[in-house]
């Protein structure tokens, strides 16, 4: 019924230019109004409506990647798009991927899909596999909620990553407690040495972009920006 829409949430670097946005699913219920993602999402990975929900959402964003392009102020962002670990195991979802592609006519390489640790927990080298076929036509991958997991190191340098990102849990208490100032100082660090590029979610306050810069940590998102 056209209830779903997307909002775009800016991510900005240390000079606080515009990088790139991360796609966020939100339902706008015309009697319950914004119904949070935490509520129906649940209950569309146990509907299997997970699928056809995400080939909207990927499919949206890919469009409001090509209206993009063409501002110059816009051209240049990258899209995020959170994908379930439901949707990437399906079987066909490499050639859904290049389906959109192809329909909306995106840029491959301005599209970065967004996978959580979950997805290494089950048949890793399918995973590997699809990520990699996708790589090959310009789409690239952040690995979403870092830290959050039960993701083995060994597997994290064969994933063709491009990002890591730093998950908001750490990031809130950044400033104030020591263990995760070590975590995230820890990520940072094994980005770099693993040639990735790292964001920051849920960046609220100055002090926490400025712990995040003196670390290493150039990219960020979060309310304190929009």
């Amino acid at each position: 019924d056209g209830q779903f829409v997307l909002h775009y949430q800016l991510q900005v670097d240390s000079r606080s230019r515009m990088i790139g946005v991360e796609a966020l699913l939100r339902w706008q219920h015309p009697v319950r109004g914004l119904v949070s993602p935490t509520e129906f999402i649940p209950v569309a990975e146990l509907s299997g409506l997970i699928l056809p929900l995400g080939d909207w959402v990927l499919e949206t964003a890919c469009r409001q990647l090509v209206a993009w392009s063409g501002r110059e102020e816009t051209a240049g962002l990258s899209m995020a798009v959170n994908v379930s670990a439901r949707q990437f195991r399906h079987a066909d979802f490499v050639n859904q991927v290049v389906a959109v592609l192809r329909r909306t006519g995106a840029n491959p390489a301005r599209l970065k899909l967004e996978l959580t640790e979950s997805l290494l927990l089950v048949d890793v080298e399918d995973v590997i596999a699809k990520m990699s076929a996708l790589k090959e036509r310009g789409v690239g991958f952040s690995l979403d909620d870092f830290g959050t997991g039960y993701s083995s190191l060994a597997y994290l340098k064969r994933l063709p990553l491009d990002q890591l990102k730093i998950d908001q849990s750490f990031v809130s208490e950044v400033v104030a407690n020591s263990n995760d100032a070590a975590i995230t100082s820890a990520i940072v660090a094994l980005a770099h040495q693993l040639g990735l590029s790292v964001i920051a979610e849920g960046v609220e306050s100055e002090a926490q972009r400025e712990f995040l810069i003196r670390h290493g940590c150039h990219a960020y998102q979060g309310y304190l920006f929009g």
